[in-house]
């Protein structure tokens, strides 16, 4: 499959936004608002790291990597999410190269980590690791994830 990762582009907006919304509508644990999440993310000018995959001229994957505050101050967090691509093309590698280049360019920045609440057994082939007594109210423990980067036990 030839696939090409690249950062988004102003034009890429209605594509992401409709993808996002047609891969996380089967989803039995979506929100139903990932796409909007983007958007404003995007709109506060929070959205630090947004990849597409694109095969054949279309869009068939994004990431978003956006700061994350750490409840011990520490500087330089992020958090990934959502990932989306399209629904027919799922499960054949297009996430997992649009996930492994963010990590890429966090490291590249000096990032002290990222955090998801996510699949476990998915993101721990990322390097994620399951830290439960860190998770934010209001998230299933067992599914918060952090990535240490340059801090190397966060707190």
């Amino acid at each position: 499959m030839n696939i090409a990762i690249r950062p988004e582009l102003n034009a890429d907006r209605d594509a992401i936004y409709h993808l996002t919304k047609r891969a996380f509508a089967p989803m039995w644990f979506a929100d139903g608002d990932e796409q909007d999440l983007i958007d404003d993310l995007r709109g506060a000018g929070a959205l630090t790291i947004s990849l597409v995959a694109v095969r054949g001229g279309n869009i068939v994957g994004h990431v978003a990597f956006s700061p994350a505050k750490a409840a011990d101050a520490s500087q330089s967090w992020f958090a990934l999410g959502p990932v989306a691509v399209e629904p027919n093309l799922q499960r054949q590698g297009i996430g997992g190269m649009l996930i492994n280049e963010g990590i890429r360019q966090l490291e590249a920045m000096d990032a002290s980590g990222c955090v998801l609440v996510g699949d476990p057994d998915y993101y721990a082939r990322f390097g994620f690791k399951p830290f439960p007594k860190l998770a934010p109210p209001g998230e299933l423990p067992k599914y918060f994830m952090i990535l240490p980067l340059a801090n190397a036990s966060p707190t």
